[in-house]
This record gives structure tokens, C-alpha cells and sequence, in this order.
């Protein structure tokens, strides 16, 4: 690994009592809360019920919605089963100190609003809204979660249009990557959780950190990143002894 470093919980914990903390989530929290991830074993796409090469592509979505709302109820479900882990919980109390300035996440579901996180940037989108792609309309978290669990397709309440959710497809912008390149840019030191950094444009995000301390399941490396550490363990378990330094 380019100028990885170990690092002890100990002394994560006096980085973050530093403040200046920025963090960057990937797969690997939520599917430490039990949702699965796509493409492994018992994934998402291990199902059939879903084309992975199609179902978040926009051109076929306005086509042939069904598939891509088969998934959305699936994994809004799994949601509905869970609860926010340890390291989601842990991040909204370092923002509520003044620890935690921001947080950007490549995923889709809503563990960390759930958690008590306020400032959330969602690259790839979320849940939270819906707009109808013929008129226009925005309708708000209730009412997307509403039409998603009681129409196989939802439409709009106005026009009768396809309403599609804040989620970022494949032809599509990703959200926010302007805010969150200034965040982590200013940020001393930015914790890369659970990501593995290889689905971009939000991949190369972390590159622009002074410091970085990675906690994933396997190895990762950052270009361009001078002071960089790396703990492979269980996201939770790390977390849980740097919180006995923290607090």
C-alpha cells in the first residue's frame, strides 16, 4: 500500500478529538446492518428478480419502470427490518459534538438519517423525494415511500406520470460532488468506511483528504493522499474501541 500506515484505536481517537472530521461511507456499512450488498453471494442481483445491467439504467427505466421498483421495494423492506449499526451512530454523535463536519455516502438507503445524521451527502441519491418526469412535481419523503410500497408503478397524483425517486442511475449526474471534494478538502483528517473505492466518480473523492484513515475489510490504497492509515477489521468492532477514547 503507497505510505499505509497502521493505526491503533487509540490514536484515531485523538484525530478525531482534533475536530475537522469528515467521513465517506461505502457498502460495507450498511451491509454490516444486514443490507445486502448487489453482486455477491446472496446479494441483491443473486435473486433474478433483477437485470443488473438494466435496472438502473435511466433510458430503460422510463421504458419499463417495474424492475428497478421490484428492487426499491425489496431493499425498502430489508430497511424496515433493521437498525442503524454501531459506526452509524457513532458518526451522528461526532457531528452533534462539532467532531463530524460532514459525511458523504455512496449509498441509497437511509441508515445514516436514521442514525440522527443531519448533514448527509448523497452521491448517489436517496429516498428522500420523488419527481413525476412529466410535470414535474416533487413529492416528499412520506409521500415517495408511500407510492413506492402501494403501486407496482408509481404515477403521479397531478398528471398521471411516471414519478421517479432521487436516485442516481447510470446515465445520470451524481450528487454533490463539488460540496463534498471542499468538505473533505478542508477537513484534517477524513475516515473511509466500509468502501473499497473502486465504483466512480465518488471513488476519487477521498484523494483529496491531508489525512485519511481507512477501515475496510481489505486493504485500500489512496494516490495522492500523504498521511494515510489503514485498520482491515469489522467496521463496528473498530469503532466501538476508539468511542472509549473519544467520549
Amino acid at each position: 500500500m503507497n505510505n499505509m500506515q497502521s493505526i491503533s484505536p487509540e490514536k484515531c481517537a485523538e484525530f478525531i478529538r482534533e475536530g475537522g472530521v469528515a467521513a465517506f461511507t461505502g457498502a460495507g456499512i450498511s451491509t454490516a446492518a444486514g443490507i445486502p450488498d448487489f453482486r455477491g453471494k446472496g446479494g441483491f442481483y443473486s435473486t433474478g428478480r433483477y437485470n443488473p445491467d438494466t435496472v438502473f439504467e435511466i433510458e430503460y427505466f422510463k421504458t419499463n419502470p417495474k424492475p428497478f421498483y421490484d428492487f426499491s421495494r425489496d431493499m425498502l423492506e430489508i430497511v424496515d427490518r433493521i437498525t442503524p449499526t454501531f459506526t452509524h451512530f457513532f458518526l451522528a454523535q461526532l457531528e452533534e459534538m462539532g467532531l463530524l463536519s460532514s459525511l458523504s455516502t455512496q449509498n441509497i438507503d437511509p441508515l445514516h438519517q436514521m442514525a440522527g445524521s443531519k448533514n448527509v451527502i448523497c452521491i448517489h441519491g436517496s429516498y428522500s423525494s420523488m419527481n413525476c418526469l412529466r410535470c414535474g412535481k416533487y413529492y416528499g419523503l412520506d409521500a415517495s415511500l408511500e407510492y413506492i410500497r402501494s403501486q407496482d408503478v408509481p404515477r403521479c397524483g397531478e398528471c398521471g406520470g411516471l414519478l421517479k425517486p432521487d436516485v442516481v442511475f447510470f446515465g445520470e449526474q451524481v450528487h454533490g460532488m463539488n460540496e463534498a471534494m471542499q468538505e473533505i478538502a478542508e477537513s484534517k483528517t477524513l475516515l473511509v468506511l466500509g468502501s473499497s473505492l473502486v465504483v466512480y466518480p465518488a471513488a476519487i473523492l477521498p484523494q483529496w483528504a491531508k489525512r485519511a484513515v481507512v477501515v475496510n475489510r481489505t486493504g485500500v490504497s489512496i494516490p495522492t493522499v500523504p498521511e494515510q492509515y489503514m485498520v482491515e477489521r469489522e467496521l463496528d468492532d473498530f469503532f466501538r474501541q476508539v468511542a472509549e477514547y473519544v467520549f
